[in-house]
C-alpha cells in the first residue's frame, strides 16, 4: 500500500484552504450584492451560509495548522482532535444559521415585502453555487486523501450549499413565474430546515470523534486485512481498539502468543505482528501490544504448526471478526 507523507500533504492543502477562503470571501460579496438587489429572504439564506463559510474557513485554517504541530511532552498523541473541535464549531455556527433563516422568514408572513429583479439574483446564485460545488469537491477529496475531518467537512459544507443553491434557484424560479412572494419565505423556511439538519450532521460527527466513538467501517476493514495476512504464531488478538487523532491512527490490542516463547522470542513476533498491523494503513499508525500466554484450552484453536507443547489437536480455526477481536477475552471454540 502506497505511503503518504502526511506532513507534506498537510502543508500542500494549507494552500488549498487559503484558496476556499479567499473564494468564499468574494462569493459572500456577491450573494450580499444579489439580496440586496432583489430583496429576497431566500437568496438571503445563501447569502448568511457564506458568512458562515468564512468563519469556519478561518477556523478551519487554525486548526489544520495546530494539527501539523508534532507529540510534545503536553501533548503526547498529538495535535489531531483539534479537528473534531473546528467540525463541530463549523457546525454549530451552522445550526444557528439556519434557526435565523428560519425565525426571519417567519416574521416576514405577517411583514411582507416585495421581491425584484429575481433574474439578476439567480444569475448570480447559479455562479456561486457552482463556484462552491468545484471547490467543495476539491476539498472532500483531499480531505478523504489524508483523512482530514477538517478538510472533508468543509468540502461537504460546501457542495450542501452548491446543493441548495439549486434548489434556491428552482424554488426562486417558480416564485418568479408566480408572482407570489411569499412563496420566497416558504423556500427560504425549506432550506432553513436543511442547514439545520447539515449543522446537527457535524455536531454529532465531531463529538463522535471527541468522545472516541469506534468507527465500525474502520474497524472491520482493519479486521478483514489483520485476518487476510494473520500468522501460526498469533494464536488470537483481542481487546483491540482504535482511537483517531485526526490522522493518526492510535492501536490498543492484546495478542496471544505461545506460553514458552522467551523475552527475545516475543519481542520478535510482537515487532512482526507490529510491522504488519503499520503496512495494513497508509495512515501513521501508534500500536501498543499487550502480549498474553496461551492456554491449554488454546491448543484446539492454534495453528501453529511446529509447537512442541501442544496438549490437543487443531480442530479448528476461528476466524477473526468484530466481535471477537475486539471483545476483552482470549479465543475460544
Amino acid at each position: 500500500m502506497a505511503r503518504i507523507n502526511y506532513r507534506m500533504e498537510y502543508q500542500k492543502n494549507l494552500k488549498l484552504l487559503y484558496l476556499s477562503l479567499g473564494i468564499g470571501t468574494l462569493l459572500l460579496i456577491i450573494k450580499f450584492a444579489a439580496w440586496w438587489w432583489t430583496n429576497s429572504n431566500a437568496i438571503l439564506t445563501d447569502a448568511l451560509e457564506s458568512i458562515i463559510n468564512i468563519v469556519a474557513g478561518i477556523f478551519a485554517l487554525f486548526s489544520f495548522s495546530l494539527a501539523l504541530k508534532p507529540k510534545d511532552d503536553d501533548h503526547p498523541y498529538g495535535h489531531g482532535k483539534v479537528e473534531f473541535l473546528s467540525a463541530g464549531f463549523e457546525g454549530a455556527l451552522v445550526l444557528m444559521a439556519g434557526i435565523a433563516i428560519i425565525s426571519k422568514s417567519i416574521w416576514d408572513f405577517s411583514h411582507p415585502h416585495v421581491v425584484q429583479h429575481l433574474d439578476w439574483g439567480l444569475g448570480l446564485t447559479a455562479l456561486s453555487g457552482l463556484t462552491n460545488f468545484i471547490l467543495g469537491m476539491m476539498l472532500v477529496r483531499q480531505g478523504k486523501k489524508i483523512n482530514s475531518i477538517t478538510m472533508e467537512a468543509s468540502g461537504k459544507h460546501l457542495q450542501t450549499d452548491a446543493y441548495s443553491s439549486l434548489g434556491l434557484i428552482l424554488g426562486l424560479g417558480i416564485v418568479m413565474y408566480s408572482g407570489l412572494d411569499l412563496l420566497d419565505n416558504v423556500v427560504a423556511i425549506i432550506f432553513g430546515i436543511i442547514i439545520i439538519f447539515m449543522g446537527y450532521g457535524l455536531i454529532r460527527k465531531s463529538i463522535a470523534g471527541v468522545m472516541d466513538e469506534q468507527d465500525g467501517e474502520l474497524m472491520r476493514d482493519f479486521v478483514a486485512d489483520l485476518e487476510k495476512n494473520r500468522k501460526e504464531d498469533w494464536i488470537d488478538v483481542h481487546n483491540t481498539r482504535i482511537i483517531q487523532y485526526g490522522t493518526d491512527l492510535h492501536i490498543d490490542c492484546h495478542l496471544t502468543l505461545p506460553w514458552y516463547y522467551n523475552t527475545r522470542e516475543s519481542h520478535d513476533v510482537m515487532k512482526d505482528f507490529e510491522d504488519t498491523v503499520k503496512g495494513l494503513s497508509n495512515r501513521p499508525v501508534e500500536l501498543f501490544v499487550h502480549v498474553d500466554p496461551c492456554l491449554p484450552i488454546s491448543c484446539r484453536i492454534c495453528q501453529k504448526k511446529s509447537c512442541k507443547e501442544r496438549l490437543e489437536e487443531n480442530t479448528q480455526r476461528i476466524e477473526w471478526t468484530l466481535e471477537n477481536i475486539t471483545a476483552n477475552k482470549k479465543h475460544q471454540d
